[in-house]
């Protein structure tokens, strides 16, 4: 059949058949794109294992929620839209993309399973796709590089920021989307003035409009505009390709697979090496990660799939008072050393020794200043985590003795009685005798049993403030007609923090040593008021004897909805409530709704929420060993979040927290609100409406 103009395939430039640049372009893109990935594989292929191989429908879940459709951009609405119309236009032109390749040497070549009409629908789609992707790019890189929001902004310290770099990018992918549309438009536009069958192209998409614009030309100038645009669309195409593993925008790369490997359990924490049971930690000769490679593959592919955009740091409480600490930062870094370390020019470059990373990239403070809170994971699109790799930090520092001075003394207690406080074992269940009376507490041992263990943990135990958490709960377990107990003595610090704060051996001994109680004291059921205890407790003691752990939240739920408890209206309409989401109750275990029912079963009690609540609940700063741990900060951050409370018009804010508690009523003193905003657990507030 005639055709109006030459294909790339039969065409000569200077006496020379184009079909060789046809084949040479592809040829040296994939060659150079191999070379790239090959050095960019060569870390992965000399980090830590880490066994990512499991849990596979929840895998497949997660790429298809996460990396698909895209659930987690519209969190920043504007710039999760601008990505996700990139995004999908680009999956929908990479079809095409491809088969113009073949084109240049094959002509008539149509994707199998893309002839008729399935084609003629494609075609429109990608019309209007290469319009969406142009219209978001020129919005995204006037966003970028003329309103350029505050999260994408680099401290000095740091380094030049990467506007440059996406606004680049974004021109490439422009690129793209012209080149294709013209290479269209100048055909239908040629066989129009030469009275032949035109392929249909979308109305007022964009090879509609520059098919419109042509209509002028000459079917000469048309000729040239098509191969023209055809090879600067090949060219663009490959250099892309190539482009992308050497910066932030190798994300377009890994994406994919790092979502597919991202955790698919919350809480827990990762072994100290994969492969290496508990027992046989004493057989390593280092601990955690001091180096490069002693990240596993994971890590270092998270480092390649930061996108730089902010988000994390955005979300980070650490990052908001101004500790040395910007989790964005951390993935940077590390990708900027992968770089150097590992260079890809000049060819047969060597690889670099790795220098410790703590002093080299990363300040000591700087890993401390993170309570793993999780707010940096909760929002990242991408499945990049930090709280294992700040672990393992510690851990490495742990090894080599590089511990704050105001957590050593917390630590040695911990070793030496089980609790942070440093006091006696016997003095853990004296809080119990205020209730002798009213609500005997029983002590589970040979002679006492129970079905019900109410693991209290240290801050409850021994903390003035906190005992009265226990006491309510007690009076709460009681009034449900619970048969319950506590372990006393024989109960240990739960361990959830002195693990994340790398003493890992420590941690493995007091969890054997609670293993052994509460397996010994024959109970089927565990409840806590802590978080942090039905964290360690469910997530990193990893043994399937033990009973599974209720927050005491879930526990009054269940009672409130059996009537097995019931409770008495406020009697003060002032008082406006909010509640605050503990982050190892929220984020790591998924309790945000169960709180929330409680207090409003409470009949006429006013609830508002907070702008940061539920999995963007701002963290206390309370978190276990921090209440020890002495920070460089501009403010704490217990008082930003009793700023958020009075700003939404609450004057009681209800945690289901210790930890917060100790903080949020801290914060209100150091906030100067003293009398005008109060706080309470959610276990005081339950058994002051007890009837």
């Amino acid at each position: 059949m005639e055709s109006a103009l030459i294909p790339p395939a039969k065409a000569f430039f200077l006496g020379i058949p184009t079909a060789v640049f046809s084949l040479l372009i592809p040829i040296i893109g994939v060659a150079v794109f191999t070379y790239i990935i090959a050095l960019r594989l060569a870390p992965l292929i000399k980090a830590a294992p880490d066994n990512r191989f499991n849990h596979i429908p929840q895998r497949v879940y997660n790429l298809l929620k996460i990396w698909l459709i895209q659930y987690r951009q519209p969190r920043y609405m504007l710039a999760g839209v601008l990505h996700i119309m990139i995004f999908f236009g680009f999956l929908t032109l990479s079809i095409r993309s491809i088969s113009l390749v073949v084109i240049g040497l094959a002509p008539d070549f149509v994707v199998p399973g893309f002839g008729g009409i399935i084609g003629d629908i494609y075609n429109i789609l990608k019309d209007y796709a290469a319009t969406m992707v142009l219209t978001a790019c020129i919005l995204a890189a006037y966003r970028r590089g003329i309103l350029k929001p505050a999260r994408y902004a680099v401290p000095a310290k740091y380094g030049h920021d990467h506007t440059a770099e996406a606004v680049f990018v974004l021109g490439l992918i422009s690129t793209l989307m012209i080149s294709e549309s013209l290479f269209e438009s100048s055909f239908v536009a040629a066989e129009l003035q030469k009275g032949l069958h035109a392929d249909f192209l979308a109305p007022l998409a964009l090879p509609w409009i520059f098919k419109v614009l042509l209509s002028y030309l000459s079917v000469d100038s048309l000729q040239t505009i098509h191969l023209i645009s055809y090879y600067v669309h090949d060219l663009t195409f490959f250099f892309f390709l190539c482009f992308l593993p050497l910066g932030k925008h190798f994300h377009v790369i890994t994406s994919v697979f790092n979502v597919f490997f991202m955790r698919t359990q919350q809480g827990n924490i990762k072994p100290v090496r994969h492969g290496v049971a508990d027992d046989k930690l004493d057989d390593l000769d280092s601990f955690g990660v001091k180096k490069l490679e002693d990240f596993t593959w994971k890590h270092l592919l998270d480092f390649y799939t930061c996108a730089d955009c902010g988000r994390c740091s955005d979300q980070c409480p650490a990052n908001a008072v101004g500790r040395p600490l910007s989790p964005r930062f951390i993935s940077i870094k590390a990708r900027d050393l992968i770089f150097k370390n590992y260079p890809i020019y000049p060819y047969g470059a060597k690889f670099l020794k790795s220098e410790p990373l703590i002093g080299d990239i990363y300040e000591e403070d700087e890993i401390w200043s993170c309570t793993t809170c999780g707010a940096c994971e909760q929002e990242c699109p991408l499945g990049i985590e930090y709280i294992d790799k700040i672990v393992d930090l510690r851990r490495g520092m742990v090894d080599e003795g590089m511990v704050p001075q105001s957590l050593q003394k917390p630590m040695r207690a911990l070793e030496k009685r089980g609790n942070p406080w440093g006091k006696m074992e016997k003095k853990r269940s004296d809080w119990t005798k205020e209730l002798a009376d009213e609500c005997p507490v029983k002590i589970l041992d040979k002679k006492e049993s129970a079905e019900i263990l109410y693991f209290v943990d240290s801050i409850s135990s021994y903390d003035d403030r906190m005992q009265d958490i226990a006491r309510s709960t007690a009076k709460i377990l009681s009034s449900a007609g619970a048969d319950f107990g506590i372990l006393g003595k024989a109960e240990k610090d739960s361990g959830n923090e002195i693990r994340r704060f790398g003493e890992e051996m420590l941690f493995q001994d007091i969890k054997d040593q609670n293993i052994e109680a509460i397996l010994s004291s024959g109970v089927k059921k565990i409840v806590t008021a802590d978080p942090h205890a039905l964290n360690a407790l469910n997530n990193d003691y990893n043994n399937k004897l033990l009973p599974k752990v209720e927050h005491i939240s879930q526990f009054i739920l269940k009672s409130i909805k059996s009537n097995t408890i019931n409770l008495k209206t406020v009697n003060d309409e002032s008082r406006i409530y909010t509640y605050h989401d503990p982050c190892y109750l929220g984020r790591h275990n998924g309790i945000y709704d169960d709180p929330r029912e409680v207090l409003d079963a409470i009949p006429g009690l006013t609830r508002i929420e907070m702008l940061k609540s539920k999995d963007r609940s701002f963290c206390c700063g309370g978190g276990g060993l921090m209440l020890f741990y002495e920070p460089e900060e501009d403010q704490r951050m217990g008082v930003l979040r009793v700023e958020m409370a009075k700003e939404a018009g609450a004057n009681v804010i209800i945690t289901a927290c210790p930890f917060c508690l100790v903080n949020i009523e801290d914060a209100i003193k150091v906030a100067g609100l003293e009398g005008e905003m109060e706080a309470l657990d959610l276990v005081e507030l339950v058994q002051q409406h007890l009837i």
